[in-house]
């Protein structure tokens, strides 16, 4: 019925299913790794854009009570 299927072609269809499935997790995993900004980061950049003043950005800075170091 299958003798169109040797073990070469078997093979071959495994081995790509792998590295298909590998290529997949890797894409998978390295999404959800990527760096996320910090608030402080987030908040500096609104402040460079002139969407907030300086009294709230350190307003804002101090409710957060996030540090330059961070």
């Amino acid at each position: 019925m299958f003798e169109f299927m040797n073990m070469n072609m078997t093979l071959f269809h495994g081995f790509t299913m792998f590295i298909f499935w590998a290529i997949f997790f890797y894409l998978l995993i390295s999404i959800d790794t990527k760096e996320k900004p910090s608030l402080l980061d987030i908040l500096k950049k609104r402040l460079a854009k002139g969407e907030i003043t300086q009294e709230q950005f350190e307003s804002i800075k101090a409710t957060l009570k996030l540090k330059e170091g961070n």
